[in-house]
């Protein structure tokens, strides 16, 4: 439990003990830190409830705290100002030299399924793919710390028009190919195709069947086929994604993204029957289509129906996302499901959550959750594009930051190590980048301001940490303490680390991780500060020097093992 929950429950029963009857109190980080560390505000609400003098119950307060707390004070018409007294911070933080579990509270354990990344099956993954790996990744890396049992699924969108061009590229490659002999019996062949191959089927098929609309008819007729399980197509597929897949992986691998489970859309196509059985009584025919209602008389906006069936009779991305909630419902039974896309999609899930619920695929007690994001774009405030207009791809953003993070890299650091050196950097600008800003905002891409080594960025922040490697090696000690931390920059910091457990919390809680990077660049801040105004290594004063060495142990600590829920790699050197 983190010191500040201990006080907190401390300060509850405190005040129940003096005649009042309360829940929580919440210890604040006092905003006129010359009166205390901390501001107890309890009074005004019990005053307004007992209509008493918020003074007087401040005073009763005061007058029954114990020697944990110093530099006690009322201001005002009842705001109670305390700090911590030294040995209390000393006692407890170093216990929190080697880890962070002091740090954190955690609550029951819950099973969350998060679905994230979404990648699109023989396509490269683009600009728009990376918040959601990114997020995703961290949000799933903060539940287990938090103590949650999490299962993280990519999701592939290996079901649509794509299917359809490939294959229909593959025919006219390889018309004699048993995958398009009606009479074949036996095992399918194993296909030669790299996923170059597919890099250059797919935007040659592309073109030709929007220019030809026979072509088009042959891709959606595939596709449907596909959809309704013909064998040989299926088949085909199947390869051409597990193809593709090789080099997704190999893509989510640079961004330190790994899944649980690595399945998509054709895997829900087993529990579509179930789940029609299940939807049956709430369908019915509209347009040709089979459509659920998911309207309620609050609303205040428009909620068309979900369409669950097209009028050809093939299933719909819809239809697919049911049948995977209820894969999951079967296989996992899970407390909660978190979907991490774009905001724009919110409408869509709201709908396919409503219908979940509407027709018993889901209990009610099982949580369904959307949390949408903005979009990267450009200084022009669109959608970041290549300087042609097209979709930039992943792999050109991670070179586009590569070359500017290079610059930050020392000329005496060469061949593999920079290259090594290099790639780290450049995933940690990115995803420092991408996850600063709350998670619903969008943000300008801006490679030159990302790259800076000044500032809240991944440099800055993985520099300083080489800073600290570097002293704590030439130091050498092997035990460390904190023992007279009477020096204001060294509380200060202590201070700041406190607040660990409640923005964790607060990062589960609206699933957004600006501030566990706000409290990263708060702390690496007041620790530079440090680290300019004292002689650490040359501190003649032997405690002093053996708590300065501790302070950087524990500011290092706190820092690799937040980066680490972000999914950011540390460099030894740059």
């Amino acid at each position: 439990m983190s010191l500040i929950k201990e006080t907190e429950k401390y300060l509850c029963e405190l005040v129940r003990n003096i005649g009042y009857d309360i829940d929580n109190i919440e210890l604040v980080p006092s905003s006129r830190p010359e009166f205390g560390q901390y501001q107890i505000n309890v009074a005004f609400s019990l005053a307004k409830e007992k209509h008493e003098n918020p003074r007087v119950i401040a005073e009763k307060i005061v007058n029954a705290l114990d020697n944990r707390f110093i530099n006690v004070n009322i201001q005002g018409a009842g705001f109670i100002n305390v700090s911590f007294s030294n040995e209390v911070l000393k006692e407890y933080l170093n216990k929190c030299l080697d880890g962070i579990d002091n740090l954190i509270d955690k609550g029951d354990s819950k099973k969350i399924i998060i679905d994230y990344g979404g990648a699109n099956a023989a396509k490269a993954l683009h600009v728009g793919h990376m918040r959601s790996a990114n997020i995703g990744e961290a949000v799933k890396r903060l539940l287990k710390v938090l103590g949650h049992d999490v299962i993280g699924d990519v999701h592939l969108g290996d079901l649509g028009r794509q299917s359809g061009m490939l294959i229909s590229e593959y025919k006219r490659m390889r018309p004699d190919s048993p995958f398009f002999d009606p009479n074949f019996e036996g095992e399918y062949p194993k296909i030669e195709l790299t996923a170059q191959d597919l890099g250059v089927m797919y935007p040659k098929a592309s073109v030709d069947a929007n220019n030809n609309p026979e072509r088009m008819d042959e891709v959606r007729e595939i596709t449907a086929l596909i959809d309704k399980g013909d064998k040989a197509y299926t088949s085909l597929w199947k390869q051409m994604v597990d193809i593709s897949s090789e080099v997704i992986k190999k893509v989510y691998d640079k961004l330190n993204c790994h899944f649980d489970l690595w399945e998509g859309e054709m895997d829900a196509f087993k529990y579509i029957p179930d789940v029609l059985k299940i939807m049956q009584p709430y369908l019915y025919e509209s347009e040709g289509a089979l459509v659920c209602d998911v309207i309620k008389e609050e609303d205040n906006r428009p909620m068309p129906p979900l369409i669950v069936i097209k009028k050809d009779g093939a299933s719909i991305y819809g239809t697919r996302d049911l049948g995977t909630i209820y894969s999951r419902m079967e296989r996992f039974n899970p407390d909660e499901i978190w979907y991490f896309t774009d905001e724009r999609q919110s409408l869509y899930f709201e709908q396919v959550f409503r219908a979940c619920y509407k027709t018993g695929l889901v209990k009610e007690s099982c949580k369904l959750k959307h949390f949408g994001f903005g979009t990267i774009n450009g200084k022009d405030g669109k959608p970041y594009k290549t300087r042609d207009g097209g979709v930039m791809e992943l792999d050109s953003l991670i070179n586009i930051i590569r070359d500017e993070v290079e610059k930050n890299i020392k000329e005496e650091i060469t061949g593999s190590e920079r290259e090594h050196i290099a790639d780290i950097l450049s995933i940690a600008t990115l995803k420092y980048a991408d996850l600063l800003s709350f998670r619903k905002t969008d943000y300008v891409f801006d490679p030159e301001k990302f790259a800076s080594l000044d500032g809240k960025t991944g440099p800055y922040v993985l520099y300083t940490l080489v800073r600290i490697k570097s002293l704590l090696k030439k130091a050498n000690d092997k035990e460390f303490k904190l023992l007279n931390i009477d020096n204001n920059e060294v509380l200060d910091i202590l201070i700041k680390i406190l607040e660990v457990s409640k923005v964790l919390n607060k990062s589960y809680e609206e699933a957004t991780l600006n501030y566990i990077e706000e409290l990263i660049y708060e702390v690496l801040s007041l620790y530079n500060k440090f680290y300019n105004n004292n002689q650490i290594l040359n501190e003649k004063d032997d405690d002093l020097r053996k708590t300065y060495l501790a302070v950087s142990k524990l500011v290092y600590n706190v820092i690799h093992n937040l980066l680490d829920i972000l999914a950011i790699d540390e460099v030894d050197r740059m």
